[in-house]
């Protein structure tokens, strides 16, 4: 009788990442009951940093979600285990996100094992996902802009009193800037560590402030560049009238 190993398929790695990948697949078959596991990420993509970790994705029909942190053979792993159902839910909950991270890793990852047909099932509605746009509510988007230009008055308001307090919260709010630029354009945000890269492909004068923003310690130079960018990307400095629709 085949064990689950032998009914799994390996992508082409690194000797490291592939050593890795096989031991934890083995402690998942070990202590869990997949009838799916897919890798993705981007040891799996062939561009890793020096601290990427695997993302693993276990997908069985216990009516359980579980997250696990572990390393296998030094390389730090990343197991979220999950049923069909529960995947189904993350697709709508994290389309209207805009951030669409289940989708993507079942989409573009690797299938390490298939033992049932929702495996191919889960993976074809995640790459319909990722052709649709985001489907976050406007009064979401407005609520996270005036987030950000609340933010950004308070960093000015704290300049003098208390400058520490005023360098977080203008480095809180260009982030929220920044993914405005995406919900506006009604486009999935991007990771946070592609953030600036995304902004450059759209806008290079944008990140060319967002990069100098973050590279100065001066807080004057620094609340001057989030005012620009504020401008920019949302088109107020703070303060505001608006008016969210009425909820029960």
């Amino acid at each position: 009788m085949k064990t689950i190993l032998d009914q799994c398929q390996w992508p082409n790695l690194a000797a490291k990442y592939d050593s890795a990948l096989r031991s934890a697949v083995g402690f998942i078959a070990e202590n869990l009951e997949p009838v799916g596991i897919i890798a993705s990420g981007t040891i799996l993509r062939g561009n890793p940093d020096p601290a990427s970790d695997l993302d693993i994705y276990v997908i069985h029909r216990v009516a359980k979600r579980q997250r696990m942190q572990k390393f296998f053979a030094g390389v730090p792993a990343e197991i979220f285990i999950n049923p069909p159902e529960k995947i189904e839910r993350y697709f709508v909950e994290e389309q209207e996100s805009g951030r669409p991270l289940t989708a993507h890793m079942l989409a573009t990852g690797f299938v390490v094992l298939s033992l049932d047909p929702v495996v191919e099932t889960l993976r074809e509605k995640a790459k319909t996902c990722l052709t649709q746009p985001p489907t976050t509510p406007p009064q979401l988007i407005e609520m996270a802009r005036y987030s950000a230009a609340a933010t950004l008055e308070d960093a000015i308001d704290l300049k003098e009193r208390d400058p520490a307090a005023a360098h977080m919260l203008a480095s809180v709010c260009i982030v929220r800037m920044l993914h405005h630029v995406f919900r506006k354009a009604k486009v999935f945000l991007p990771r946070d560590k592609d953030l600036i890269e995304a902004i450059r492909a759209r806008d290079p004068e944008l990140a060319s402030w967002a990069v100098s923003f973050y590279e100065t310690a001066d807080l004057k130079d620094r609340l001057e560049l989030a005012g620009r960018i504020a401008d920019k990307t949302i088109g107020v400095r703070g303060f505001y009238e608006w008016t969210s629709e009425p909820a029960e």
